[in-house]
């Protein structure tokens, strides 16, 4: 099957790392996911049903207009890829309309928008919720056209949700497989990016996954996969899962010069199995 690309662009996609997920995912009536981002899993899998869920409110509202308006969609949010947006004076007059705004479809035009012709591609917003990512300065932003259209044939097979990553969990039955990619650990104590929502994901959050995620392995016998950093946080919070390690490289920089390779560990808690006893 060939590999199908996200028609957003994001930080920490999983495009890259498509074939080591199929290995570990297990197969099941529905794929539940609780940080969906950009939808590159959902993408490439094949499960007969979907529940993807972001806490970003903007970003599910954009999925949903597509799934039931994929047409009308596709065309009103090509018109704002002309040369005359494709200017920082452009582009700061539609992101203050935007943080204005509170027409849930406007913003989702917008959104798309933003993602091709925002710096790097980034999703970010302020303490009080507003987007701040600056323009990007790009030559001639690309409209994933085909992109969106295969999105939005897939999400046929999907249910849409915006809500806490717990309430995703709470929803999951026998039949189901969750995959979770959440904000990631921050590598060094001052690289932490968390702000994409508007909602901060800290250690308190990242340990209640992880006991969430065995919890629903061991007593509800439902397989969770879980992709972060590897650091020594993360294999303290996963160790109970079978840990697959790789490496692969962070295209947060714009610059590819600067994009180096990380440490990355996929967490696979097995339904069924009981925690290892130390």
């Amino acid at each position: 099957m060939k590999k199908q690309r996200a028609f957003l662009k994001w930080a920490g996609g999983k495009y890259t790392l498509i074939e080591p997920i199929q290995r570990l995912l297990p197969p099941g009536d529905k794929l539940i996911e609780p940080f969906v981002g950009a939808g590159s899993v959902f993408l490439n899998t094949d499960y007969d049903k979907y529940l993807l869920n972001d806490i970003n409110a903007d970003l599910i509202n954009l999925y949903k207009f597509l799934k039931r308006r994929p047409k009308t969609y596709i065309e009103d949010a090509r018109r704002y890829f002309t040369p005359a947006n494709n200017t920082p004076e452009a582009y700061y007059a539609l992101r203050a309309a935007f943080n204005v705004s509170n027409d849930p479809y406007f913003r989702s035009l917008l959104f798309l928008y933003f993602n091709r012709h925002g710096y790097n591609g980034l999703c970010r917003y302020n303490a009080s919720g507003l987007f701040n990512v600056p323009f990007g300065r790009y030559t001639g932003p690309y409209f994933p056209q085909a992109e969106l259209e295969f999105f939005a044939e897939k999400a046929k097979k999907a249910t849409f949700t915006c809500e806490p990553f717990q309430n995703s969990f709470r929803r999951a039955r026998d039949t189901h497989v969750i995959y979770c990619d959440p904000p990631y650990l921050p590598l060094t104590t001052t690289a932490n990016f968390t702000s994409y929502s508007g909602n901060g994901f800290g250690l308190d959050e990242q340990l209640l996954l992880a006991q969430k995620a065995r919890h629903a392995s061991l007593k509800r016998n439902i397989p969770v996969l879980i992709s972060n950093h590897d650091t020594e946080t993360a294999r303290l919070f996963y160790e109970h899962a079978e840990l697959t390690t790789l490496q692969v490289h962070r295209f947060i920089s714009q610059n590819g010069a600067n994009r180096k390779k990380v440490g990355e560990l996929l967490a696979y808690f097995a339904p069924g199995i009981a925690p290892r006893r130390k």
